[in-house]
């Protein structure tokens, strides 16, 4: 029968097991992961089962590479994610920690696009470090997301963003909108709506403060538009963004674009 060692096609007899793949192919791997899960235990394989071995420490080749970074994907879904196109515009609290979510599923492309440098207040709750303050964030956030994940394209757009320049974005599936400022917020999202018809939009609304997590969710507004948080606090006075809450709502983003990638 044929199954997959890590993510290359091998023919192997029926009925054989787990760790005897492992002894076959990688003795001495130390991490045992079938099917996007990590097991402890020999399991029988099944036709078209997928088996990625891995030895701790192990610097892989850049080849092995990309095959290891989906091994904990739940199977068959990584070549979609890789022909998905989203752009991100704002890179602060959201943007950044979305372009990370989506960079470590292997989204195949990243369009990011911010005109902000990065100051030393946004490492309460963005994706950047102290080596990148007086960086352009679209300049520090691509180099950060290629010492994840390498085999992502990344395309920035060093711009202050308004519906004039908005021909930057026609080639993507989705447009994620992560601003701070309601009135850019409600004059891009608008503006896609009226003029962008084919894509995918999602918002955000409410992450301020330290919240109960529960109350942030994802909601259908209408036909391939979405809005994600709590509806209720937004930033002001007495009311800080702090990095739990915040990465809680990008990741509602990222997970949301996620599941339009694999299920549109």
């Amino acid at each position: 029968m044929k199954i997959f060692v890590n993510e290359v096609l091998r023919e192997v007899d029926k009925n054989i097991a787990a760790y005897q793949v492992k002894e076959r192919y990688k003795e001495d791997s130390d991490v045992l992961i079938l099917n996007g899960y990590q097991i402890s235990e020999d399991i029988l394989l099944k036709e078209n089962d997928k088996i990625t071995l891995i030895r701790k420490g192990e610097v892989p080749s850049k080849e092995e590479l990309k095959n290891l970074l989906i091994a904990r994907h739940t199977p068959n879904i990584h070549s979609k994610l890789e022909q998905g196109k989203v752009a991100i515009l704002g890179l602060g609290g959201l943007g950044s920690n979305i372009a990370v979510s989506l960079a470590r599923i292997g989204v195949g492309k990243l369009v990011l696009a911010d005109f902000d440098v990065v100051e030393p207040s946004n490492l309460n709750r963005q994706q950047y470090f102290i080596d990148d303050i007086g960086k352009n964030k679209t300049y520090a956030l691509k180099e950060n997301i290629k010492r994840i994940n390498p085999f992502i394209n990344i395309k920035t757009h060093n711009i202050f963003i308004t519906k004039d320049n908005m021909e930057y974005f026609n080639d993507v599936d989705i447009i994620i909108e992560a601003f701070d400022n309601p009135k850019y917020k409600a004059q891009i999202c608008n503006y896609v709506l009226l003029n962008m018809k084919d894509k995918y939009l999602i918002a955000s609304s409410g992450m301020a403060g330290y919240y109960d997590s529960n109350i942030i969710t994802t909601k259908k507004i209408r036909d391939k538009f979405y809005i994600c948080g709590d509806f209720i606090n937004e930033a002001k006075i007495g009311e800080g963004l702090m990095a739990p809450r915040v990465a809680i709502c990008a990741n509602h983003m990222a997970n949301l674009a996620t599941r339009i990638l694999i299920e549109k």
